[in-house]
């Protein structure tokens, strides 16, 4: 017996969760969703000393450019986000972008990662996944000058797209 109705969303699971059923954890049925273009923004922070932050701006870390890698380790985390979620589906990206700030006043980083595509489920996950991994590559290149860093404020800031509609979360949030 299916716990899906066909147009693809579970009717049975208590809650309103959808990724998990009487027999337990499964992946979503999304065949019937029409596909439509959906976009999320998510955000982190990493804090740490302001001497930190002055070799990062200095581009003085001894593992190379700390904004530029992660960068890069956000975007390539996005694309990997159904390997490393389960029962995440992939999804065919057509943007990921990380943005990276730095600012006195944390002192620290600030991380905004947005993911697009035309599909028939959300890129939450996605942007969720760049912004973290973007912090944690941070993290991994400071480690040896201050490993009292501390990541914080992964969040979703807005999604578009899909039957659920449009989120942005409120800006004291």
């Amino acid at each position: 017996m299916s716990d899906a109705n066909t147009d693809g969303r579970d009717r049975r699971v208590a809650g309103g969760l959808t990724h998990s059923g009487p027999r337990g954890a499964k992946m979503v049925d999304v065949t019937g969703k029409p596909e439509t273009v959906r976009r999320a923004v998510a955000a982190g922070r990493v804090r740490m000393k302001a001497e930190t932050l002055a070799l990062i701006r200095e581009d003085a870390i001894a593992k190379g450019s700390v904004v530029e890698a992660a960068r890069l380790a956000g975007i390539m985390a996005a694309k990997r986000t159904s390997e490393l979620i389960p029962l995440c589906h992939p999804l065919p990206l057509s943007n990921v972008a990380v943005e990276i700030d730095l600012q006195d006043d944390l002192p620290g980083l600030s991380v905004r990662a947005s993911a697009t595509c035309t599909g028939k489920t959300g890129v939450e996950m996605e942007a969720l996944v760049a912004a973290a991994v973007a912090c944690l590559t941070v993290y991994d290149m400071c480690k040896a000058v201050d490993r009292g860093m501390v990541i914080e404020g992964i969040m979703l800031l807005e999604k578009s797209g899909g039957q659920s509609g449009e989120f942005r979360r409120a800006e004291d949030g």
